[in-house]
């Protein structure tokens, strides 16, 4: 069903790269939320006010937050999908990131709304009327609230939209509330125990933590989140698979909002080859980049010296003196600068978030163990993080 809707209403809905669909599938999201939303907000309404439950009630008012989200999620998508201006040269693709924001500080108000007013019904129970029409229908409500979970997780899932997963959270969410308040109702009629106000109590409950879920989730790209690691295996291979690529390190992504990613990386080549040729490479990197991945990268042409052993040699020593380290991820550009009284071993020791040992301690276990090697090799190391999230450098 939902793979039919997106050929359906989506032109070219395979290209989830390119700005144009990503739009479109956000504005054909926010268009079915309003819709179903709407409806369930005038169906749930009208048996709340026939039954005199408050949890419908407020079931009802949690989808007229959900259609006004809905709405905005529609805006958002149009706004995200502005190019870049003078004033901002990278696009305005974090709107998608704010809209997210906005919408869960509305779920978030509504649900303190609601818990006042199913506080009131706790400590003034009136009763509820049930009947099978009523349990019917908000089964079907129910069940509408599924399917719009299936909806919006599959549209996320394709264009990788944490508002629109958030979105498929929040309808989830609507689930178990929907079927709370019916829960409620059948235990009134088996047992007459009126637990309609709890229930519209738990109702706000999860409309609360669904809307601080979606803050933490939304807000994790606005404050430097780490890079996909897909997106981080999928650039290093691009460029390792040219020939005459060594290897890369000091790959640093920035997220300028969904379809808006740039992205800089060493590229690492043998110093003896053409560097014309070498520099050709790094050209068709880049260019791929942005053709396969939608990625402006920038690469840095890094030359590798491959005809002294003793690179090659200390280049290995060092690895697996490192790999005993906690938080050392790898290194690279080793470079030998001979002198008469010392010999320099220059290279960069690349970092995790996660690691224990401090710089000052790994640099001196690098220097014993050159010295053991040889009295006039010295280390001289320089610290890099690694902002891949702990991928192999």
């Amino acid at each position: 069903m939902v793979n039919f809707l997106i050929g359906r209403f989506i032109k070219d809905s395979e290209n989830i790269d390119s700005p144009k669909v990503r739009e479109a599938y956000g504005k054909f999201a926010g268009a079915t939320g309003i819709v179903t939303n709407m409806f369930l907000c005038a169906l749930k309404g009208l048996l709340g006010l026939l039954s005199g439950s408050i949890a419908i009630l407020a079931d009802a008012a949690n989808n007229l937050s959900d259609a006004a989200a809905s709405v905005i999620t529609f805006v958002g998508f149009k706004m995200a999908a502005k190019k870049g201006d003078k004033d901002h040269p990278y696009g305005h693709a974090r709107i998608e990131y704010l809209t997210g924001i906005v919408v869960a500080a509305l779920i978030i108000l509504v649900g303190f709304k609601l818990i006042s007013s199913s506080y009131d019904k706790v400590i003034h129970p009136e009763a509820v009327e049930f009947n099978l029409l009523t349990a019917s229908l908000l089964a079907f409500a129910g069940g509408v609230k599924i399917w719009q979970a299936v909806f919006y997780f599959s549209l996320g899932k394709r264009i990788k939209s944490t508002a629109l997963k958030a979105a498929g959270s929040d309808s989830r969410n609507d689930v178990f509330a929907t079927f709370s308040v019916l829960t409620a109702l059948i235990i009134d009629k088996l047992t007459g125990v009126n637990i309609d106000g709890y229930m519209g109590l738990a109702v706000a409950a999860f409309i609360i933590c669904s809307g601080v879920k979606l803050v933490k989730e939304t807000v994790q790209p606005l404050l430097g989140q780490a890079p996909d690691p897909d997106l981080v295996k999928k650039i290093k291979t691009l460029a390792l698979d040219k020939d005459g690529v060594m290897g890369v390190h000091d790959l640093v992504v920035h997220d300028y909002g969904p379809g808006r990613i740039f992205a800089s990386v060493h590229i690492e080549v043998d110093a003896t080859k053409d560097i014309l040729k070498s520099h050709e490479t790094v050209d068709i990197i880049e260019r791929e980049a942005m053709e396969l991945l939608n990625v402006e990268l920038v690469g840095h042409m890094d030359p590798i010296d491959t005809q002294d052993p003793l690179v090659f040699e200390l280049r290995e020593k060092m690895t697996r003196v490192l790999l005993s380290v906690d938080g050392a991820v790898g290194l690279h550009d080793l470079r030998v600068v001979r002198g008469e009284l010392q010999t320099n071993v220059i290279f960069d020791v690349v970092l995790s978030h996660a690691g224990s040992a401090r710089a000052e301690e790994i640099r001196e276990t690098l220097r014993e163990e050159l010295k053991k090697s040889n009295e006039k090799l010295e280390a001289v190391v320089t610290f890099d993080t690694d902002f891949t999230a702990g991928e192999d450098t």
